[in-house]
């Protein structure tokens, strides 16, 4: 029996879901080399009921990334290739003529899943990239007037390659803040491209997760008993001082034509409390919002183009932020 679950299959002990999501990483590991921390990020938005969009160049398993969280996971998922031709009603759903009863019946989208996988979410245009304003953040879909709730959990990880512009469409800033962190997957060091290697010279073959040994480790129930818990971390009066501060200075930055927004601060809260539970603690510290700030705000500011000329980079200006702002002791 699974240590996380009773008998009736309710919720057990916060610490054996920690140790259940500790768990969902070893199990992503056996298909994903060297990818740590967008893993912990996922598992960071999964706590935080929050989406993550996905940058990096083509080929360094930013899909299997997904597809390994959703194998590691007992919850449905579903996949969106996003192209150019995409309507919205591909993702949403639409409702269909029956001629056996003479009706309009709604038939639900890919949309309706727990992990939803947009693959290069910015080669499709702006009308179908804003379908899922409504799903990231109402958690619900609207058709014809009616609004059709989601499951829950409900995860959209969305991916897009940084390198290529060529038919591509920039996600717009209001979409952009809807994604609770954006992950950069970075190209693997020299022994993490070994090992690679190594695995598919052995046979590992990425499009059968479950011969890699990928197992379904945690679920819904675990996730609401790790959620419960994150809620309980405690929060001191510094630390939220601390939060308004550091999305306040980005405002006052000479390199940023955009600031964090509030909703940005309430973002960085929400995933310093979730790293602390999971380093496990039950408060949170400085280093755990230093941890987080860069995937939660990077996405969340706009460089002016001058200081983009110059190289100035999102991860540079809220680098330097972090290190000008007091750190409350």
């Amino acid at each position: 029996m699974d240590p996380t679950t009773d008998n009736a299959g309710q919720p057990g002990d916060p610490g054996d879901a920690r140790a259940a999501l500790e768990a969902l990483r070893a199990e992503i590991a056996k298909a994903v080399v060297g990818q740590d921390p967008a893993v912990t990020g996922l598992v960071v938005a999964l706590l935080c009921r929050g989406h993550v969009l996905l940058e990096g160049v083509p080929g360094v398993a930013k899909t299997l990334l997904v597809r390994a969280l959703a194998a590691a996971l007992d919850i449905d998922t579903k996949r969106v290739q996003f192209t150019p031709d995409l309507m919205p009603s591909d993702v949403t759903g639409s409702l269909v003529y029956d001629t056996r009863t003479a009706e309009f019946s709604f038939q639900p989208g890919p949309v309706f899943t727990n992990l939803l996988l947009a693959d290069e979410i910015n080669r499709t245009p702006p009308k179908t990239q804003s379908s899922l304003l409504e799903a990231m953040e109402e958690r619900q879909v609207t058709v014809d007037g009616t609004p059709r709730p989601l499951p829950d959990p409900f995860l959209v990880a969305a991916t897009q390659n940084p390198v290529e512009y060529e038919g591509t469409y920039p996600l717009p800033e209001a979409q952009l803040d809807r994604f609770l962190l954006k992950l950069t997957i970075p190209l693997p060091s020299r022994q993490d491209e070994i090992n690679v290697l190594t695995r598919h010279a052995e046979g590992f073959n990425p499009r059968d997760l479950h011969a890699a040994g990928v197992r379904p480790v945690a679920g819904p129930a675990i996730l609401e008993t790790a959620r419960a818990a994150v809620a309980k971390t405690t929060v001191s009066p510094e630390i939220t001082a601390y939060v308004v501060d550091i999305c306040r200075a980005t405002r006052e930055s000479p390199s940023l034509t955009l600031g964090v927004s509030p909703r940005g601060a309430t973002a960085l809260l929400a995933t310093s409390r979730a790293w602390a539970w999971l380093t496990g603690r039950d408060y949170v510290t400085p280093d755990d919002v230093k941890a987080l700030a860069l995937p939660t705000l990077r996405h969340r500011v706009q460089l002016r183009p001058e200081a983009e000329m110059e190289g100035v980079t999102a991860d540079s200006v809220i680098n330097a932020v972090l290190a000008h702002v007091p750190v409350p002791r």
